[in-house]
């Protein structure tokens, strides 16, 4: 079957497209409109989202924050070294990926400040390590202070300041992800007013984004690929909100593959959404039955991506090459700071 194979979803990228920078106002960017039904591919831009999203119909975001989750330092021998904190596992405690992986053995120490120095724990079973953050007062201000925008490894540059605030949504609100929710990148405070103005509910959801949606998948068969767990969490209000919507009709929107997992993580099978906060290790892909999501809004992503997968899952894995292929030919920017399309 199409769609089956890792391979299926390889493509030819020019290095061009990939967008180093964010255009100077969110909306501005492109918005490519796929349309299941007709097949059909139309060329918008994204404010025209605030026409597209139909009355009573629910926008559902993903409120995570970024935090500056790249730490840069030095080993006891004064060479340098580097810590991605890619969750807490406890107090002060947090999984990281590390390089030089070969001498950041348990025991080792980096020192990022004066004021902030990681120990390594252990190794874990994929290779990444535990590790305490040591720090004088509170260690997360301290790592907010040192740290460094974590932006994608597509994106060849050092973090700039204008980075703090356009990798990070405008509705942002609770720390916890190595990634920004990307699709959610466009959205500017008067585009979010006029579509409540609309009659658009918008609902917030939380999963904090970990460094394993970057990780292409290596088999060619999907199925044996191992997701990497993240935490995520609907509360009772959106649960209600979005029963109240479904009850009269309405239809849900999902900003990005990571509020379009939150809400299939938490759906019953007959597509209610449940209130619940746990970890999902969720891998959603052709073959998969969307139960609680109708239509979705996403950036352009890597090839042989679970991402890609999750969008070929929902329109189809021919439509949605067919459309990878026209965004190429159209000059679409891909990735974090790129465009974006939605699947109606």
């Amino acid at each position: 079957m199409p769609g089956s194979r890792t391979s299926d979803y390889d493509f030819a990228l020019p290095e061009h497209l990939v967008a180093q920078t964010p255009l100077a106002r969110r909306d501005a960017s492109r918005l490519m409109v796929v349309d299941r039904a007709s097949g059909s591919i139309a060329h918008r831009t994204f404010a025209d989202l605030a026409t597209l999203v139909p009355a009573g119909d629910a926008l559902v975001v993903n409120t995570t924050r970024v935090f500056r989750a790249r730490l840069l330092g030095v080993r006891d021998s004064g060479a340098p070294a580097e810590v991605l904190l890619l969750r807490a596992t406890g107090p002060a405690e947090f999984e990281a990926m590390v390089q030089p992986g070969a001498k950041l053995k348990p025991g080792r120490r980096v020192t990022i400040a004066p004021d902030l120095a990681v120990e390594v724990l252990s190794v874990t079973e994929r290779g990444t390590r535990l590790v305490r953050l040591h720090a004088d007062g509170d260690p997360m201000t301290a790592v907010e202070r040192h740290g460094h925008v974590p932006l994608p490894p597509y994106i060849h540059r050092a973090d700039a300041p204008e980075d703090a605030a356009r990798y990070q949504t405008v509705y942002a609100a609770r720390s916890g992800s190595v990634a920004a929710p990307t699709a959610g990148l466009h959205f500017t405070p008067e585009l979010l007013d006029a579509l409540a103005a609309r009659g658009v509910r918008r609902v917030d959801v939380t999963l904090h984004v970990g460094a394993g949606t970057f990780k292409p998948v290596e088999v060619e068969d999907p199925a044996a690929h191992v997701m990497h767990e993240e935490w995520y969490e609907v509360s009772t209000d959106a649960a209600d909100a979005l029963q109240r919507v479904r009850a009269a009709g309405g239809r849900v929107w999902a900003v990005g593959t990571t509020s379009a997992r939150t809400l299939e993580s938490a759906a019953d099978p007959d597509g209610r959404v449940r209130a619940e906060a746990r970890d999902t290790a969720l891998f959603i892909r052709p073959g998969y039955r969307f139960r609680a999501v109708d239509h979705l809004i996403t950036n352009f992503h890597l090839p042989r991506s679970t991402l890609l997968m999750l969008v070929a899952a929902l329109a189809g894995h021919e439509l949605t090459m067919h459309a990878y292929a026209e965004a190429v030919r159209e000059g679409y920017r891909f990735y974090s700071y790129g465009d974006a399309m939605v699947v109606v």
